[in-house]
């Protein structure tokens, strides 16, 4: 059994982060029951590359600095499609036509709650 308080405050953490450093678009799903590899997945847009890059730094000093947590970081010398491996919540920075190209939410989550869980 997983710890969800514990995912939860990594969440809000993260979720924080990303709007403290402007990502546009930030998507929560949960997968409670549908992936075993984590609790919460987290998708975001940047405006370029370079933004993308910036977010997905801060982020990660951020989760090392506040949470203690060292996540395995995926794509960010490309800085296109960022992965952030963050233990219970898995992150996905993405450009927007990079993003809109792979629609990785589609794939997550119900149809009835894509527009629901914008922040």
């Amino acid at each position: 059994m997983t710890d969800t308080t514990g995912s939860e405050a990594l969440l809000s953490l993260i979720v924080s982060s990303l709007d403290q450093d402007s990502a546009e678009e930030i998507v929560t799903i949960d997968l409670g029951g549908k992936s075993s590899i984590a609790d919460h997945m987290v998708v975001c847009s940047g405006r370029s590359s370079r933004h993308v890059a910036a977010v997905a730094e801060k982020l990660i000093e951020r989760l090392k600095s506040e949470a203690g947590v060292i996540a395995r970081v995926e794509g960010k010398e490309a800085a296109d499609w960022v992965l952030i491996d963050a233990g219970d919540v898995i992150v996905h920075v993405f450009r927007p036509e990079v993003r809109s190209f792979y629609q990785i939410e589609k794939m997550w989550m119900p149809e009835a709650d894509r527009t629901a869980r914008r922040i």
